[in-house]
């Protein structure tokens, strides 16, 4: 692809989509804030238990295994809704369930009615995540992939904006309403909740003006493939070989393998005594059902999408992978420990937020805006490498502040450049991830690719108190800044596979994607 103009660069910007992208942003943003922080803070003010509110957390899950259902938006219509096609019917249905989601917690109060809160907090957050995956779709497929960053730009803005609103704004409003950590009063709570289920109406009516995007006839061809009955199987399928496999590793953990190897007990003694061996049998069993010959027909919606990536990527989806699943780990990995970083350095809470929430804001939004312009003008590649140097590169700012102290204008520095690489980042990335999908199955690849990204990263993260432990603050930002290394080996590897073919801006041509 050839370069662009600036000109050119800066009227991606100008389009209705850009716009609708920033008001579906801020739909997305309200709802996902609304069910975690916030909802933790209302419970605790309410007197709920701290192990109830570490359970309530569990609703996320929702978000990370939101590819489980990402193929019914691809292949399914809805009835009456679907007249508007299938990526606003989705929207609709998903914005008016979150709206009245969180008008049915307001009306709950957490000391008498916990259950039903938790309950329509799931339902809020399922809802949401649906939200998520309707609007992903709908970005690869309103523009080509070169404006994918400004849009995603757009919608980064929206989103923070709205989890800014959602967060420190709920709790404002909940204390302007009356109610206090000393004096807990559910009125004010039920006023804050009711006024962001209003603040839904904007995406929702943005979700009704805008145009459908064009649907190809191979794509509605591919979509009609499966129908609402084999689709449901494959997502119940699923969530049952997601179960089973895990399970079953871990009961046979806990099997005692060592007496029967030491000659204490027989195999039958196994089967009548331990329950660990028994329950491992019968997770084995569940998962040869779900990868017999018909548990992989009742997969096939879930499965077609996946077999799309690897038959149009071959060997090259490994590489693909690889630098998918590892391009966000420098930071994820710091990101964890950074709020603690900050209180053991000696920094107030009131310094912590009032510089996260004002520099971190802005330069976020900032760099997202930069990155947008940047890869319509100079294509993908060559942004994402920078963005993958700088955000490992920015952990080392973290190394230095670590040896100076409670140093304030250090942690400006420090922040506003951590959050500027982050969304000079997350824009290419975003741009990437939508070049790598066949818009036949938009919704669920884009699905699959962003939960790859996180996966390992969290999985890192989840010992990164344990780094710290070890090797102390100064190690630690060191070791998560060569995280960063092999992402760039990797989206190098890629650039050099490309040759001169589009300044970097898409990966291989694989076979036509509509």
């Amino acid at each position: 692809m050839p370069r662009k103009s600036w000109r050119e660069a800066i009227a991606a910007y100008s389009s209705p989509a850009t716009l609708v992208l920033l008001l579906l942003g801020f739909a997305a943003g309200l709802p996902y804030m609304l069910v975690f922080s916030t909802l933790s803070v209302w419970l605790r003010e309410a007197g709920v238990a701290r192990e109830t509110i570490g359970f309530a957390s569990l609703i996320g899950l929702a978000y990370a295994f939101k590819w489980v259902w990402s193929p019914l938006l691809d292949q399914w219509r809805l009835p009456l809704l679907g007249r508007m096609g299938r990526r606003r019917s989705w929207l609709v249905l998903s914005q008016v369930l979150i709206a009245c989601g969180l008008a049915g917690m307001a009306l709950c109060d957490p000391q008498t009615h916990l259950t039903w809160l938790i309950a329509l907090a799931v339902l809020v957050a399922f809802a949401s995540a649906t939200q998520d995956i309707a609007i992903d779709a709908y970005r690869l497929e309103i523009v080509e992939q070169t404006r994918q960053a400004a849009l995603a730009a757009s919608y980064m803005a929206g989103y923070r904006i709205a989890a800014l609103l959602a967060t420190a704004g709920a709790l404002y409003f909940a204390e302007g309403f009356g109610s206090t950590v000393l004096s807990y009063q559910h009125s004010a709570w039920a006023g804050t909740y009711l006024v962001f289920a209003l603040l839904m109406l904007p995406g929702l009516l943005t979700s009704l003006w805008m145009r459908e995007p064009p649907v190809p006839l191979k794509t509605q061809l591919a979509a009609a493939r499966y129908g609402f009955s084999h689709q449901m199987v494959s997502v119940l399928v699923l969530i049952v070989l997601l179960v089973s496999v895990p399970a079953m590793f871990t009961q046979f953990y806990y099997t005692d393998f060592a007496s029967l190897v030491r000659g204490e007990a027989s195999l039958l003694d196994l089967l009548l005594e331990d329950r660990a061996f028994l329950r491992a049998l019968l997770y084995t069993i569940l998962t040869s059902l779900c990868l017999s010959a018909m548990g992989r027909r009742g997969l096939a919606p879930v499965l077609t999408p996946v077999n799309d990536f690897i038959i149009r990527y071959r060997w090259q989806a490994l590489l693909l992978l690889g630098l998918i699943a590892t391009y966000r780990m420098s930071d994820t990995v710091m990101g964890v420990m950074a709020n603690v970083f900050y209180i053991d350095q000696g920094f107030t809470k009131d310094q912590i937020a009032s510089v996260s929430k004002l520099f971190g804001l802005v330069m976020t939004l900032l760099g997202a805006g930069i990155g947008g312009l940047l890869i319509v003008r100079f294509g993908i590649l060559p942004i994402l490498f920078i963005g993958g140097a700088a955000s490992a590169a920015t952990n080392l700012l973290f190394l230095m502040l670590a040896g100076m102290g409670p140093d304030l204008q250090m942690l400006i520095l420090t922040i506003s450049a951590d959050n500027f690489s982050a969304g000079l980042a997350t824009a290419a990335f975003v741009a990437y991830l939508s070049s790598l999908t066949n818009l036949k199955f938009s919704a669920t690849q884009y699905a699959l690719l962003s939960s790859i990204m996180l996966l390992l990263p969290r999985l890192i993260g989840g010992y990164s108190g344990v780094m710290v432990e070890k090797l102390g603050y100064a190690q630690f930002f060191l070791v998560t800044a060569l995280l960063g290394i092999p992402t760039l080996m990797l989206i190098a590897l890629q650039w050099k596979r490309q040759g001169p073919l589009a300044n970097g801006s898409t990966p291989a041509a694989p076979p036509e994607q509509a």
